[in-house]
């Protein structure tokens, strides 16, 4: 199946049904009064997080969705029945934006979870209502009111504790199958992986975390190169990232320029995400020898000035695999059991996702603007003047 993380739709939610104007007719009995019900309320369209959902190609060929509204009121003082609700079932982790207003009305990131996106109309009152001392036989009803509409825009963002960033054909598929039950696609060339995947890493019986690997980055992917940058919106959720370096690159790019030019892709798409906790992992350490290995890795360290953990690995081999696994895992529960005793650095936590995000989706915005955009024109100036560039011809007989 497709996989599509963004999509677009408008929802309506039910109209609320007119009251009833209606009177009491009954053998034997004079002057009934009014009788005429209420209308039903419309129904609500809501969105609905399912696990068992990974994609949202379907909201790509229906892009409306309406409600069912309220049935109107009858006599004998008979309420019309309500509208039912249309529930939308989106994959666990996504996000709801309301495109008109820019803001986000919630975040799906729990299975089963709700979220009403559009409140159906109220009923409209029948005659029955207005009835008082003074006014035996109203003929006054209310009609019901309009449901609400939206365009939303749906992100999915994948939920994952663990993310791999680096250059195509990295290694950053083969961890993922050498650590997990995970089986994306390898081989020999770039852009091998198209969309992001998921694998679970059991370090022990009960201890485990998920790791998510997302298409490589090359130079300028910031401008629109390669695949973009619209896949690094999924490393916003991660609480690590592990930026992975070809040790023995086979086009004979050097490792610290791959480096360091993710580096400065990950910086120009969203600095929060850059400051956030990294680790390097110079992978593919069979392919050299020990020197040549040890002087790359230098390169790399003094490239990037780097101060953080640095592991050496081979994803194919599995070498140092266990090592780094078990440290991601410490390193995971060690957070959450810090933010579980500090509520405090929980919401910061929220906050800091909250912002990534934002200027995730600001930057994508930005290239998709620019690239719909058609060649600028010239720029006009004041001062230009035709004849300046007016070419005199003499002839010559």
């Amino acid at each position: 199946m497709k996989f599509v993380d963004e999509a677009s739709i408008k929802v309506f939610a039910g109209k609320g049904g007119n009251g009833a104007l209606s009177f009491r007719r009954e053998k034997y009995v004079a002057r009934g009064g009014p009788d005429g019900g209420d209308g039903g309320d419309g129904g609500d369209v809501i969105m609905e997080a399912d696990e068992n959902l990974n994609t949202m190609v379907d909201y790509r060929f229906v892009r409306s969705y309406k409600a069912e509204s309220g049935e109107q009121g009858r006599g004998r003082n008979c309420t019309g029945k309500s509208g039912e609700d249309l529930v939308l079932k989106v994959p666990v982790g996504t996000t709801i934006i309301d495109e008109d207003l820019g803001e986000i009305l919630g975040d799906l990131s729990v299975a089963g979870q709700q979220l009403v996106v559009a409140k159906g109309g109220y009923h409209g009152l029948g005659n029955t209502r207005f009835k008082s001392s003074t006014n035996r036989a109203p003929r006054q009803t209310t009609p019901g009111t309009e449901g609400e509409q939206r365009s939303l825009k749906l992100e999915l963002k994948v939920l994952a504790d663990v993310g791999l960033l680096g250059l195509p054909n990295a290694g950053k598929s083969t961890f993922i199958r050498s650590v997990s039950s995970a089986k994306p696609k390898v081989a020999d060339y770039p852009f091998t992986t198209l969309v992001p995947n998921l694998g679970v890493v059991k370090v022990e019986a009960h201890r485990s975390f998920v790791v998510a690997d997302i298409p490589g980055l090359i130079e300028g992917a910031s401008e629109g190169a390669g695949l973009g940058i619209r896949f690094l919106k999924h490393l916003t959720r991660n609480r690590i990232l592990l930026h992975l370096v070809d040790m023995a690159p086979y086009d004979g790019v050097e490792p610290a320029d791959a480096a360091l030019s993710i580096a400065r892709e990950l910086e120009r798409f969203s600095p929060t995400l850059a400051a956030r906790e990294r680790w390097l992992v110079l992978n593919k350490s069979d392919l050299v020898d020990e020197e040549t290995f040890a002087e790359r890795r230098q390169a790399v360290l003094d490239a990037l000035e780097w101060e953080g953990p640095v592991y050496s690995i081979s994803a194919i081999k599995a070498e140092g695999t266990d090592a780094l696994c078990g440290d991601l895992m410490s390193y995971l529960e060690e957070c959450r059991e810090r933010e579980a005793a500090d509520p405090e650095l929980a919401e910061a936590e929220r906050e800091l996702q909250n912002r990534m995000q934002e200027e995730a989706r600001e930057r994508i915005a930005e290239l998709r603007a620019r690239r719909h955009r058609g060649p600028d024109e010239e720029d006009d100036d004041e001062d230009f003047d035709d004849d300046d560039y007016d070419v005199e011809v003499e002839y010559v007989p």
